[in-house]
């Protein structure tokens, strides 16, 4: 019995992408993180890595933010970025726990202090 020709105008299926892993954390950073431009900076850092969220000032001197996105981006904002923070800043710790992720379409966005 013959097999039949493979039909010459039908490609392959694309091997399929898998959705990147998504991830979410809350942080507070601590140190001189309040008056230093730290909430805008933390807001482009996250908005070029792709992350959506928040970051706000907290009364006790701290800024927290939500981050939400892509783990690998996640990850990097948390252990690279952060640490560093904005040119004016003197970071002293990044305390991060889970956290829900958001939307991505809701962006990110700096929020009043709390």
């Amino acid at each position: 019995m013959a097999t039949p020709a493979a039909d010459a105008t039908s490609s392959p299926t694309p091997p399929r992408q898998e959705a990147p892993a998504r991830k979410a954390v809350r942080v507070v950073v601590k140190g001189r993180v309040q008056g230093v431009g730290f909430r805008d900076w933390t807001a482009e850092t996250a908005e070029s890595l792709g992350l959506a969220g928040w970051v706000r000032n907290r009364r006790d001197g701290t800024v927290e933010a939500l981050l939400s996105g892509d783990a690998a981006k996640v990850d990097e904002m948390v252990s690279r970025h952060l640490p560093v923070g904005s040119p004016a800043s003197a970071v002293t710790a990044v305390v991060p726990s889970p956290a829900d992720p958001v939307h991505p379409s809701l962006g990110f966005e700096i929020k009043f202090t709390v």
